[in-house]
């Protein structure tokens, strides 16, 4: 009997507490948390209501977010150009859209651009379709050009410099890109991805994957791509490339780059550097002498 009188108290303390809640947090928002709408399937009555306090993302819009904290909604916007990461509850995170999947919630708030900037934050690509491996990197609107190392070009997808052929982006691909197409062979070839040099630079060559797909690579300084070998060489001993460093490097140069310098070896019985101990603050030991 007592059980029972402790439970009635428990219901009635619970709608008292509920009937008291602010208008605010009543008032269903538009599009309810990503959480809050799977517990509305299961039962109506708590659509309005925070799952736990938190944040939370919008079930339709990657750039919007919640606050719930006591019952209370607080509707919330990632800068433009970023979405919310909903990897915890516990953490307010706005992210680069190449770290998330938001293809379930594909909606975004509408842009704010400025120069170079689509959005006033992210990574964006130039604006002239020839410029692949030219992007630009905004934040509150303000740009910075960065360039990627030659033979990349930026990827929409990814936000980074990638090959060509990953990138996939109309009118930079690798025939584009490095002017040079990977002749024709037969499979078996093909899965050796075979090396050729590039005719207009003794110091690269390039690898076509599969035998079809080109990427460029390079020799060190001093060596030159063999086409006979198929291996880096020093230059000189490269016929077509012997003076292919004249006016880059000379001959002393070239000469310490294929033939570095041996270091000395230390001579035998040389100074410890190592620090000499302190005495002990033992007793001292007198030795008589016989």
């Amino acid at each position: 009997m007592v059980n029972f009188r402790v439970a009635l108290a428990f219901v009635a303390c619970f709608i008292v507490v509920t009937s008291a809640q602010s208008p605010k947090a009543r008032k269903k928002p538009a599009n309810p948390p990503a959480r809050a709408r799977e517990e509305s399937e299961a039962d109506p009555e708590i659509t309005n209501l925070c799952p736990e306090d938190g944040y939370f993302a919008d079930a339709e819009q990657c750039d919007k977010y919640y606050e719930c904290r006591g019952g209370d909604i607080i509707e919330k916007l990632c800068p433009d150009g970023m979405v919310f990461n909903d990897y915890s509850p516990q953490e307010e995170k706005c992210d680069l859209p190449f770290n998330l999947d938001c293809s379930q919630r594909p909606k975004l708030q509408t842009p704010q651009p400025s120069l170079h900037c689509i959005r006033q934050n992210g990574y964006f690509s130039h604006e002239d379709p020839k410029e692949c491996g030219k992007f630009y990197f905004c934040v509150d609107g303000k740009f910075n050009m960065i360039t990627c190392p030659d033979g990349l070009v930026y990827n929409d997808k990814t936000g980074i410099c990638t090959w060509p052929d990953e990138a996939k982006k109309k009118g930079c691909g690798a025939a584009e890109v490095f002017q040079f197409e990977c002749p024709a062979v037969n499979e078996t070839f093909g899965l050796t991805h075979p090396r050729y040099a590039d005719p207009d630079d003794c110091q690269f060559f390039y690898v076509c994957i599969n035998g079809n797909t080109p990427r460029r690579s390079g020799c060190k300084l001093g060596q030159a791509f063999d086409d006979v070998s198929k291996k880096c060489e020093w230059a000189r001993k490269v016929p077509e490339c012997a003076e292919w460093y004249k006016g880059q490097l000379t001959d002393a140069e070239l000469d310490a780059l294929e033939n570095p310098p041996t270091p000395k070896p230390k001579p035998a019985g040389s100074p410890s550097r190592r620090k000499p101990q302190r005495p002990s603050k033992g007793k001292t030991v007198q030795i008589e002498d016989e």
